[in-house]
C-alpha cells in the first residue's frame, strides 16, 4: 500500500460519500477553494468574519471536525460552491489537508508540505502550506488551493508551482546555511519577532511530521527544547538540522510525541495530546 495514499488520523474524511466527486487533483483544489475561507481574507470576499470562528475553526485538527463544520453550516454537497459565511475558516493548512484527504481518498497519492511561498510579499519567504500530489509518471507536483482565488495575481499556474517559487522547509534551511538566502526573509512578514533561522527549523521539523503521518497545525511544536530565537540555535542543533535537510533522520526525531505544545495566537499556550486513532464513524 502507498503510504501516501493510506489516510492519516489527520486526512481521514470520516464517513464522506467521495463517489460523486472528482477525480481530477485540479478540480479538487477548485473545489476546495469554494469550501474554505482563510481567516484573514475577509477583505477579499467583503465579508467581516465572525470573531469567535477566527480560532475555533482553525483549531480544527482533522478533516472530520472541518467536514462536520461545514456540514453544520450548510447541509450541501461539497461539489457545490458555498457564501463565505458558509465555509469552514482556516489557514494554508486547512486548505492543504482537505485537499489531500479528498485526493487520497479518489485515488491520488498526496501528502501536505510545509515551506515558504515567495509569491505574497516581494522579497520576502512567506511561511506556508501546500499540498504535493504524485503524478502517473511518479514525479510529485505542488499545488496551492488557497490562491486559486481570482484576487491572487500571480505570474504562475498555483495548480503547477514551480519550485524556486515555493521552498519546502529543507530547501529553504539548505539556502540559509549556505549563505545564498537571508535567515531573516523566512518567516511572517507582519511579525518581526517570527521569523529567522529558528523558525525554518521549526518548519522543517513540522514539514518531517507531516512526511511521517502527522499533519500538525502551524503552531505546533515538540521537543525538549522549544527554539524560539536564532541566539538559541546551538552548533549541534545545527548540525542536526544540516543531517535533516539532507535527509538523515534519526527515528527519535521523526516520531511525534502524544503530547505537543500548542502556540496558539487567540487561545494561548497550552498542551494538546493528538488523537492516534481515527474516532468510531
Amino acid at each position: 500500500m502507498d503510504s501516501y495514499l493510506t489516510q492519516t488520523v489527520f486526512s481521514d474524511p470520516g464517513d464522506l460519500d467521495v463517489t460523486g466527486l472528482p477525480r481530477d487533483p485540479g478540480e479538487l483544489a477548485h473545489l476546495v477553494r469554494d469550501l474554505i475561507i482563510h481567516r484573514l481574507e475577509g477583505g477579499r470576499f467583503g465579508y467581516a468574519v465572525p470573531e469567535e470562528r477566527l480560532h475555533e475553526d482553525a483549531e480544527s485538527r482533522y478533516v472530520t471536525e472541518i467536514l462536520r463544520i461545514l456540514r453544520e453550516r450548510r447541509d450541501a454537497p461539497l461539489t457545490e460552491a458555498r457564501a463565505p459565511e458558509e465555509r469552514f475558516v482556516g489557514t494554508c493548512r486547512d486548505f492543504s489537508l482537505l485537499l489531500c484527504s479528498l485526493l487520497r481518498a479518489t485515488g491520488t497519492p498526496s501528502r501536505i508540505r510545509g515551506g515558504f511561498a515567495g509569491y505574497f510579499v516581494e522579497g520576502f519567504h512567506e511561511d506556508h502550506w501546500v499540498t504535493e500530489y504524485r503524478l502517473p509518471d511518479g514525479s510529485w507536483r505542488l499545488v496551492d488551493p488557497q490562491v486559486l482565488h481570482a484576487s491572487y495575481a500571480l505570474d504562475f499556474d498555483p495548480l503547477d508551482i514551480p519550485r524556486d517559487r515555493f521552498l519546502l522547509a529543507a530547501d529553504a534551511w539548505r539556502a540559509c546555511r549556505s549563505g545564498t538566502a537571508d535567515p531573516s526573509t523566512f518567516g511572517f512578514s507582519s511579525v518581526d519577532t517570527l521569523r529567522g533561522l529558528w523558525f525554518v527549523r521549526a518548519r522543517l521539523l513540522q514539514d518531517l511530521a507531516a512526511l511521517n503521518g502527522v499533519e500538525p497545525l502551524p503552531w505546533d511544536g515538540w521537543g525538549p527544547r522549544q527554539i524560539m530565537d536564532d541566539a538559541s540555535l546551538t552548533a549541534d542543533d545545527l548540525a542536526l538540522m544540516d543531517a535533516v535537510a539532507a535527509g538523515e533522520v534519526p527515528d527519535a526525531l521523526a516520531a511525534v510525541p502524544d503530547t505537543i505544545t500548542s502556540y496558539t495566537t487567540y487561545t494561548g499556550v497550552r498542551q494538546v495530546t493528538l488523537r492516534r486513532s481515527a474516532p468510531p464513524a
